[in-house]
């Protein structure tokens, strides 16, 4: 290990970091205000899997166990509302940059600071304004994550070396406790390799993170299955950097007038990501996953047709259905996603029925489109980037 033991500036220690670890040139560690250079990888870590139950001492024995671990600066994946978060100390600068390495994430994709209380907000960010006042009284705790002007407490190694940070306060009764555990602010992405699909269950954890990570707390399945919404509120009118469970409309209801970003299917390589997400590619599951719009007739007929061709090339093929058109496919796998009458079941079993597939295997999978109704732009973000954007037009064949 060589470590320069010269103190240097927070801001220069992150560029070089990020500089180093994007390119692979090195492994590089930041902390005590040093830059630690490995020659050698380190060795896998031994994941401790914790369970809670219906036992309480059992239960506040693993919290405890999982803020002091994040407290000494380690890693731990545990539930929330949306889906299952890699968490770390948020403003110790050499913790949240371990996310990065054990995601595989590239260092300029800004993490989201985790909170339990809404005072906290006052710690970690510039102002609070009004608007975003009333929308932490109407959507906290809940899926909704506000960008706010960062104070210099918050290190760029969490914000991806913006003066913003994103922050949220879940739901999740044990993630409350687990940050409150932890001293209050936890960065805390989903708990998955990056580009792979989100975990909504602790075995989804296990598959990716297991010797990545200190700890995982299996708290049992998510609710909502697809990561919060996040607003930008440092810009005016507030801008949607990404959709979630909390829609456009009732924010508006909540505080006026609000714009969605341009960007918010498919921004450029070469701009920085304002928020998670944005910018690089995810959601992917191994097989190519294809997208086909069109009227319901038309959707189904040209999925029998490419799911009998690729049956021809001896190629597994998988099939995105619904309840109400799983029946009226011929050939291939066919997994239901949820019912549209109830378009949050579509959104809660997305990841669970990408990463299936990727258990059995399926070389190609042909997906309905799901547009429409209240979580329909949060699904096809989502479902787009699965896809790497292949759409294919069932009234154009």
């Amino acid at each position: 290990m060589i470590i320069i033991r010269k103190k240097l500036h927070g801001l220069f220690i992150w560029q070089l970091w990020n500089c180093c670890k994007h390119r692979n040139l090195i492994d590089i560690e930041v902390y005590d205000g040093k830059i630690h250079l490995n020659s050698e990888r380190r060795s896998k870590m031994d994941t401790v899997f914790l369970k809670t139950g219906t036992d309480e001492k059992e239960n506040k024995e693993r919290i405890e166990r999982a803020g002091q671990c994040l407290k000494q600066g380690g890693l731990v994946a545990f539930p929330t509302e949306t889906v299952y978060g890699l968490g770390a100390d948020a403003l110790n600068e050499a913790a949240a940059e371990k996310i990065y390495a054990a995601k595989g994430r590239p260092s300029d994709n800004p993490l989201i600071v985790h909170i339990a209380d809404i005072e906290a907000v006052k710690k970690i960010a510039m102002e609070f304004p009004e608007k975003a006042q009333k929308l932490a009284k109407d959507f906290w705790p809940g899926p909704l994550t506000m960008i706010l002007k960062k104070t210099d407490i918050v290190p760029l190694g969490t914000t991806g070396g913006l003066e913003t940070v994103a922050i949220r306060m879940p739901s999740h009764s044990l993630a409350l406790q687990i940050i409150k555990a932890a001293g209050g602010y936890v960065a805390a992405p989903s708990a998955n390799t990056s580009g792979r699909p989100s975990p909504t269950l602790a075995k989804h954890v296990l598959e990716d993170m297991n010797g990545r990570i200190d700890m995982i707390v299996d708290g049992g399945e998510v609710g909502i299955g697809i990561e919060s919404t996040i607003v930008d509120m440092s810009v005016e009118p507030p801008m949607i950097l990404r959709p979630g469970y909390i829609t456009e409309e009732m924010l508006e209801k909540s505080i006026g007038e609000v714009t969605t970003d341009p960007a918010l299917l498919f921004l450029p390589e070469e701009k920085a990501p304002k928020a998670p997400g944005m910018k690089y590619k995810h959601y992917a599951p191994k097989g190519e996953l294809k997208i086909v719009e069109g009227s319901k007739e038309l959707v189904v007929e040209a999925i029998n047709n490419f799911v009998l061709n690729e049956l021809e090339n001896k190629r597994k093929v998988g099939i995105i259905a619904t309840d109400e058109t799983m029946n009226l496919y011929k050939g291939g796998i066919v997994k239901s996603i949820g019912s549209r009458k109830d378009d949050r079941t579509i959104a809660k079993n997305l990841y669970a029925v990408l990463r299936e597939f990727d258990e059995i295997g399926a070389e190609s999978i042909y997906s309905e489109s799901f547009e429409g109704g209240s979580m329909g732009q949060a699904i096809m973000n989502r479902l787009l980037k699965a896809a790497a954007h292949r759409v294919i037009d069932a009234e154009q064949i």
